[in-house]
C-alpha cells in the first residue's frame, strides 16, 4: 500500500514567513483559508476557491483557546492532523500552517480586540467571549500569513461578517471572501461538530435546514416576519432540545429587519441544540414578492 500524501507542513512563524516571502519574490498571490482542523469537504470547498482565486495557498490548523469558554469542548474538539494533512494535499494546497499555541500566543501575549457591529447578538448571546477571540486570532493569522484573499464559509455568517468588517476598520491589504454553505444529502451543514451526533439525533438535526428554508420561503412570499418567525419557532422547539435564536436579519449588516414584510436582501440565522451539540445555520432571503 502507498503511504498517504501530506501537505507541506510548518510549524513555527518563522519558517512560514520564509515560505511567504519567497513566494512574495516569485510574484505570487497568496490565499488563505484559517481553520481548526478536522477537515471536511466544507473545508475543502474554502480551499479549492483559495486556489481559483490565488496562486499558493496557506491553510491553518489551530484550536484557539481565546474563542472557547471555560464550560465549552476545547479539551475534546477533534484534533486529526494527520488525516487533515492528507486532504490538504489531494486538493492541491501547497502549504500548511500548524502552530503550536506559543506561535500564536507567545510569552507576554497582552492585546485582544474588541468587535461590535455584526459582532452584537445572536452568537454573541450565548458565547460573549466568541467574537473577541475571532478576531484576536484572525488578525494574528492574517499577520503571519500576510494574505492577499481570506476565505471562510458563509456557514458562520456572523464570523464572516465580523472578520470582514474587522479587515476593513484596520485597514487590513487582505480581501475576505465568502463561499456557500456545503451541506449533507438532508442539507444539514457540513460541520467538525456533526460527529458528536448520536444516529438519532443526526436525523432530527437534518430538521434544521428545512425549517429556515420555509421560514425564507414564508417572508419571500409575503407573509410578515412577525408571524412567520413565530410559526418558525413554535416548529423548532417542537423539534430540538433547545433554540437559543432564530432571527431574520439585513444580510450587510445583520441588523434587524423588523416584524413587516421583508423589503430588503437578508439571512434567515438560527442556533439550536441536539443532544449535547449545538448547531448553527443560515440560508439567504430575497425581498418579498409584491402581487
Amino acid at each position: 500500500m502507498l503511504p498517504a500524501l501530506h501537505c507541506p507542513a510548518v510549524h513555527t512563524a518563522d519558517a512560514l514567513a520564509r515560505e511567504v516571502s519567497q513566494w512574495r519574490a516569485d510574484g505570487y498571490t497568496i490565499g488563505f483559508v484559517p481553520t481548526m482542523g478536522a477537515l471536511h469537504e466544507g473545508h475543502i470547498s474554502l480551499v479549492l476557491k483559495a486556489m481559483e482565486v490565488s496562486d499558493r495557498v496557506v491553510v491553518s490548523i489551530f484550536v484557539n483557546p481565546a474563542q472557547f469558554a471555560p464550560h465549552e469542548d476545547l479539551a475534546t474538539y477533534p484534533r486529526t492532523l494527520e488525516a487533515d494533512s492528507a486532504l490538504l494535499a489531494a486538493a492541491g494546497c501547497h502549504l500548511l500552517y500548524a502552530p503550536a499555541v506559543e506561535e500564536i500566543y507567545p510569552e507576554g501575549f497582552a492585546t485582544s480586540l474588541h468587535v461590535d457591529g455584526p459582532a452584537l447578538g445572536l452568537e454573541s448571546e450565548a458565547r460573549p467571549h466568541f467574537f473577541g477571540g475571532v478576531a484576536t486570532v484572525v488578525a494574528r493569522l492574517f499577520g503571519q500569513v500576510r494574505p492577499d484573499i481570506a476565505v471562510f464559509g458563509e456557514k458562520d455568517y456572523q464570523q464572516l461578517l465580523v472578520v470582514r468588517r474587522m479587515a476593513a476598520d484596520l485597514a487590513l491589504p487582505v480581501k475576505v471572501l465568502g463561499v456557500e454553505t456545503r451541506r449533507e444529502a438532508d442539507g444539514l451543514a457540513m460541520s467538525s461538530r456533526n460527529v458528536y451526533l448520536s444516529p438519532a439525533e443526526r436525523m432530527r438535526a437534518g430538521r434544521l435546514n428545512v425549517i429556515l428554508r420555509d421560514l425564507a420561503h414564508a417572508l419571500e412570499d409575503g407573509e410578515p416576519a412577525a408571524a412567520a418567525l413565530e410559526h418558525a419557532r413554535i416548529l423548532a422547539n417542537s423539534v430540538f432540545d433547545a433554540v437559543d435564536y432564530i432571527e431574520v436579519r439585513d444580510a450587510g449588516t445583520l441588523a434587524d429587519t423588523g416584524p413587516g414584510l421583508l423589503n430588503r436582501p437578508a439571512r434567515v440565522l438560527a442556533a439550536v441544540r441536539v443532544g449535547k451539540t449545538r448547531l448553527i445555520d443560515n440560508v439567504a432571503a430575497s425581498p418579498a414578492r409584491r402581487g
